[in-house]
């Protein structure tokens, strides 16, 4: 990708960031960048092409996480990590996570990706239960569709996070991404073995206090 591509994503993302997707015109990122509109044209011929292209840079990360799971040796500390790391990731684009119904629907590349995505997060949460399952830490479930019912939660949660905290105002900075990482994992805690709760004792030793 040129670099003139890389500003004008990087930009837009800023602009988007602090204004909300829909309040930014094509014009509005143009000046920002000091480029005429058809110069910016040139690149992206809509702002939803703009939206297309860093919802596709957001979500590379999200995809290659997923896909190296299970060439990873996983541990409760590593899942603590990989969860703050997608979290504060999502803060970067944070535009999208608090408009996401609105934003899916603007664009079909998107959304279909996006329902794709839901279905591998709920293998990677299923392939992260069998793995925590086989070690011990995780107790099996009593019913077939207990685990379904935690990984729809937990999803939930990772969605919406984001935009709970903006409707409270609430100071987003890595204590307190920590804290979300730290909310979502604490769902695991009732189906926890005694091995796998001595082991969350040991990464959240301050809730313990």
């Amino acid at each position: 990708m040129s670099k003139t591509r890389l500003r004008i994503l990087s930009v837009s993302r800023n602009l988007f960031n602090e204004n909300g997707f829909s309040n930014v015109t094509i014009r509005m990122i143009a000046l920002k960048l000091k480029m005429s509109s058809g110069n910016l044209n040139y690149h992206f011929k809509k702002r939803e092409h703009i939206l297309e292209a860093l919802y596709f840079e957001m979500v590379e990360v999200f995809d290659i996480r997923i896909k190296q799971l299970d060439n990873k040796e996983i541990t409760l500390e590593i899942v603590k990590e990989n969860v703050f790391l997608s979290l504060k990731r999502m803060i970067e684009y944070r535009f999208f996570w608090t408009d996401l119904y609105n934003l899916l629907n603007l664009n079909v590349k998107i959304k279909n990706h996006f329902e794709n995505a839901y279905k591998e997060r709920f293998k990677g949460y299923e392939l992260l239960f069998k793995i925590l399952n086989e070690k011990e830490i995780l107790s099996n479930f009593e019913f077939s569709r207990e685990s379904h019912f935690l990984i729809e939660r937990m999803i939930g949660f990772s969605n919406t996070w984001l935009y709970n905290s903006f409707i409270y105002n609430l100071e987003i900075d890595n204590d307190y991404i920590e804290s979300q990482a730290e909310n979502l994992l604490g769902m695991l805690y009732p189906y926890f073995t005694d091995l796998g709760k001595s082991q969350y004792k040991n990464v959240f030793p301050k809730f313990f206090e």
